[in-house]
């Protein structure tokens, strides 16, 4: 089985998420995907808290067996990627683990801790974002032979800072197309953002 890792803030988990997800796997790119929202000691303005997020997650993957949710970078101190993905690789040492992200991530990649190890022990699966170009990124990794899908799935352009404004200014109607309706009732409900 192929797993797919998709990390992030989801601060809050919209539409795009979950789109993204479910094509992953109807492309067959992968056979499940795993989210992992960042933890809380990841210091970024804005950021509910963790439990907030897990929890509107676990909303927009609605019972079906090849979305999952995980709470692993919520068990302690800063969480890096690499060592996330060897958490899932050791979990499911049978299956392929591979780490989604967009080229924005991807082209940053070489700042982040243990970046070789990344390109070297785990499969990429590679969003195009704006008119970031792919093949000449992947330049910059080719001696560490990198094995990168790049998958076709179609661009979207929304924002969880787009959102988290109109949920700010009491607009909830302009955002009700983005986000799943039980994302926004969660949000109303715990008064969030």
């Amino acid at each position: 089985m192929r797993i797919g890792i998709f990390g992030g803030c989801f601060n809050p988990p919209h539409q795009m998420h979950t789109q993204i997800a479910e094509d992953l796997v109807k492309k067959k790119y992968v056979d499940k995907v795993i989210f992992v929202p960042t933890g809380n000691s990841y210091q970024k303005k804005s950021l509910v808290a963790f439990e907030h997020r897990i929890k509107m997650l676990k909303q927009i993957c609605g019972g079906k067996e090849y979305l999952m949710v995980s709470d692993y970078e919520c068990r302690g101190n800063l969480v890096y990627t690499y060592q996330t993905l060897n958490y899932f690789k050791n979990l499911y040492p049978e299956d392929e683990i591979c780490f989604v992200c967009g080229t924005d991530n991807f082209n940053e990649l070489d700042s982040w801790r243990e970046y070789q190890y990344i390109l070297k022990q785990f499969t990429l699966i590679v969003l195009k974002r704006g008119g970031d170009d792919i093949s000449k990124i992947s330049l910059k990794y080719r001696r560490y032979n990198p094995k990168v899908i790049v998958a076709d799935i179609a661009e979207n352009f929304i924002s969880s800072t787009y959102i988290r404004e109109k949920i700010k200014k009491n607009k909830l109607d302009e955002i009700r197309q983005y986000i799943d309706s039980k994302v926004i009732d969660y949000i109303v409900h715990n008064q969030l953002y």
